[in-house]
């Protein structure tokens, strides 16, 4: 599975962003999507993910109620709907498919996009 991220760019504190993740290859119907970060001179964390189905998502604090991740697995797309932006939230975004668990766990991700990057001015 190839994975493409993208919708990455410039934001102002306070605005929205729009990540979407792709693939080639194969369907991503068949994978949870997981989406991490990392911010210059930080180690990659998670963010957010989704089931294969959509029904189970998963967000670390510092994004829950800012950050939305939805799939149509119609479009082979997942997306993650970033809002009320923050200066902390700039980072290299990237999405990544597993069929495993546990989702936070960055190890059991199989296939990774090559990250988009996000920058958040105050």
């Amino acid at each position: 599975v190839q994975l493409q991220a993208s919708g990455g760019g410039l934001s102002q504190a306070g605005g929205s962003l729009r990540l979407s993740c792709g693939a080639s290859g194969r369907t991503l119907s068949r994978y949870a999507i997981g989406w991490f970060r990392q911010a210059p001179g930080k180690e990659q964390e998670f963010v957010a993910a989704i089931s294969w189905s959509g029904h189970t998502t998963d967000y670390i604090d510092s994004v829950k109620g800012r950050f939305t991740i939805s799939r149509d697995n119609a479009k082979n797309t997942v997306t993650l709907e970033m809002n009320s932006l923050k200066a902390e939230d700039t980072a290299v975004y990237y999405c990544a498919a597993t069929n495993s668990v546990p989702y936070r766990h960055s190890e059991v991700y199989s296939y990774w996009g090559q990250g988009t990057l996000v920058t958040v001015s105050s």
